[in-house]
């Protein structure tokens, strides 16, 4: 009987497809079913990515514009507003630099260049153009006919396309509401559709592994603990140094007392890896303990379990140059300004719940050209690392809410809400 939860049927999917791969590699690759079975895991495995890009572009445009329009609410809010989206901008904005930094220092993969991304490899390397090129090319990319943007499933473009709707929504106001609520709509049907895909993932991530195990050595075991580790150490030292160094500096909350206060929203969101499932308890957390006004905390926590992914943003912006390492790809410098904008953009919208963080992942390798194939490496690893992610990103929220509680305090502020 197979097992209700998801995420366990994703770890059986993984061990069975391990399994398999390495019966083929002890068989050899001459072995009579070696060649059959190597071809129907290509053809699951490569179905399972094409419907997760089918879902990609209608659920980012979707999520992007509903995350903006949402924001309509608190528009008369102007420096909660402005002081909330400031600080989440920043939080996502250092935590993406250390995740790149992490990257770079101890840099995971180092050495490891995987056959099963060669295709993607070649590819990569016959767009290389010098960078005044490239940074022209870039800017005309951003704005594109939405039809033929969406159609072609051009990543950046549809993102600016996506913004520049939801914002006009806000601006609008009531008299696009039926534009809103249709769109809306759209979105939740993009969700019912993910967990559609999401019930055949074990399948397609044990043909993935599969194929990954039968042609590769186990030295790729090394190099994914050493992710692993960056991981979860660079993920603890933002939430444990850096968003409590920020609050300090403009709150003067001491870590110990933050500590007490959150503690059990943390551990909530660290058993559940879902920040929508943990809002009520964070909630609870900062109004009762940490004493932020109930006007504060029910815009701040609410809209950052939505915008505000620390840990998720560090993750992805990590994990795209550990997957670069793996395909033999050294990232330049516009590929990664384009990584960090799109693992901030990224976040706007995204549901608050685990293992659809995958979405995500594929639409940070796709904007660079990345083998998307590589989600076979981390989704095995995902839910441990999702854990503290989470966990790191109700943090951000709760670090957020007392910011911008003390900011909007401040004699000079002219309070609106």
């Amino acid at each position: 009987m197979l097992p209700r939860s998801l995420n366990a049927r994703i770890l059986l999917g993984s061990l069975l497809g391990i399994a398999a791969g390495l019966l083929i590699t002890d068989a050899g690759p001459a072995h009579d079913y070696a060649a059959p079975t190597l071809y129907g895991a290509k053809l699951v495995g490569t179905l399972f990515l094409d419907l997760l890009r089918m879902i990609l572009i209608p659920l980012v445009f979707s999520s992007i514009v509903v995350g903006v329009a949402n924001l309509r609410a608190h528009h008369q809010m102007h420096r909660v507003w402005t002081s909330t989206m400031g600080f989440f901008a920043l939080s996502m904005a250092i935590a993406i630099v250390i995740g790149f930094a992490a990257a770079h220092i101890f840099r995971p993969g180092e050495g490891m260049q995987l056959a099963m991304f060669a295709d993607a490899t070649q590819n990569y390397q016959a767009r290389q153009m010098p960078l005044p090129e490239y940074i022209a090319q870039f800017m005309h990319g951003l704005f594109q006919n939405p039809v033929k943007a969406l159609a072609q499933g051009d990543i950046l473009a549809v993102v600016i396309i996506a913004l520049i709707l939801g914002v006009a929504l806000v601006v609008g106001g009531e008299r696009y509401r039926n534009l809103r609520i249709l769109i809306q709509e759209a979105h939740e049907l993009c969700l019912m559709v993910v967990g559609w895909i999401m019930h055949i993932s074990p399948l397609g991530i044990a043909a993935l592994l599969l194929q990954l195990v039968a042609t590769q050595n186990s030295s790729l075991l090394g190099s994914l603990l050493h992710f692993i580790a960056v991981i979860i150490g660079s993920t603890l030292f933002h939430g444990m140094i850096v968003l409590p160094l920020l609050l300090y500096a403009v709150t003067r909350v001491s870590p110990l007392h933050f500590w007490r206060g959150s503690r059990e929203a943390l551990i909530t969101a660290f058993a559940t890896s879902s920040s929508a499932a943990t809002l009520p308890v964070t909630l609870r957390c900062v109004e009762q303990h940490l004493h932020v006004r109930k006007d504060i905390a029910n815009f701040v926590v609410p809209l950052g379990a939505t915008v505000n992914m620390d840990g998720t943003a560090l993750y992805e912006a990590a994990a795209a140059l550990f997957i670069a390492r793996l395909a033999g790809i050294e990232l330049d410098l516009a590929h990664q300004l384009i990584i960090f904008f799109v693992a901030m953009l990224g976040a706007i919208g995204a549901p608050g719940i685990p293992s659809v963080g995958m979405l995500s992942m594929v639409l940070v390798l796709e904007s660079v050209g990345l083998p998307t194939a590589a989600i076979a490496i981390l989704l095995p690893i995902d839910r441990v690392l999702d854990t503290v992610r989470t966990a790191v990103n109700v943090e951000g929220d709760m670090v957020g809410s007392l910011i911008v509680q003390k900011l909007t305090d401040r004699p000079d502020s002219k309070s609106t809400y």
